[in-house]
């Protein structure tokens, strides 16, 4: 392997674990991600009949439906009242809401490990409340079915999408390792190449779904993670090229 393509964006520390690797190994490592989120237009939104200000408290599963849900609203002129209540699943995307509101002056809660599963119990302290979810188009309904079986007032809304980085199959061809973190990732190499053919391409992913994906398309998966000796993308890229570089 000579020159991968880690399909993230560059990191923004020097000091991160690819360019250590890039060092030892002799490889160049490019940054590029296959997919980007983009918001919804305030029209697409609307086609939704959704009224944000019905609700008395948002959801948060991630940053992304953060910076989506308020510039959304600023885009489609919502002022969200001082009253809105906040639930995140995990601190630091309660404490990445201080981006947008005084922290201090709102209500928010947050759960312990990042799984929606902990801040359930959160929620049912709080039943009252009628949630408002913002959500990706691409999102399963196991949030949905939870607040469901515990009778939650709750509408999920789409507020952004995944879509596809532009790559010519030429770009593609530079490189002859890709490592991948999403299924989305996958399914923008084969749109951006619908001929795209392995060969000796080395392939990596991160995530047992990223992982399915990769087969499903057909194509052989070289290297993954998490697993007991590689925990972390970067621990199975170099244990991959200790035993073949």
């Amino acid at each position: 392997m000579k020159k991968l393509l880690v399909s993230q964006p560059k990191p923004a520390s020097e000091k991160s674990p690819y360019y250590d690797i890039a060092a030892k190994y002799g490889i160049e490592i490019e940054f590029k991600p296959f997919i980007k989120v983009e918001r919804l237009s305030p029209k697409e939104f609307r086609q939704q009949k959704i009224s944000i200000l019905d609700h008395t408290a948002i959801i948060f599963t991630s940053r992304h439906g953060i910076d989506h849900f308020f510039h959304l609203c600023e885009d489609l002129r919502i002022a969200i009242p001082d009253t809105m209540k906040y639930f995140c699943v995990a601190e630091k995307i309660a404490l990445y809401i201080q981006k947008y509101v005084q922290y201090r002056k709102r209500k928010v809660f947050y759960g312990a490990t990042g799984k929606f599963e902990d801040l359930l119990p959160l929620i049912l302290k709080h039943k009252a409340e009628k949630y408002f979810i913002p959500m990706s188009d691409v999102h399963n309904d196991d949030i949905k079915n939870m607040l469901d079986a515990n009778n939650i007032k709750h509408t999920e809304g789409v507020m952004y999408r995944t879509v596809s980085n532009d790559f010519t199959p030429e770009e593609i061809a530079q490189y002859d390792g890709l490592i991948f973190f999403s299924p989305a990732g996958v399914a923008s190499l084969m749109k951006n190449d619908p001929n795209f053919k392995q060969g000796d391409v080395r392939i990596g992913t991160l995530g047992s779904t990223t992982a399915q994906a990769v087969t499903d398309a057909g194509l052989r998966l070289d290297f993954h993670a998490p697993t007991p000796e590689a925990p972390s993308m970067t621990a199975a890229l170099e244990n991959f090229l200790k035993e073949y570089a």
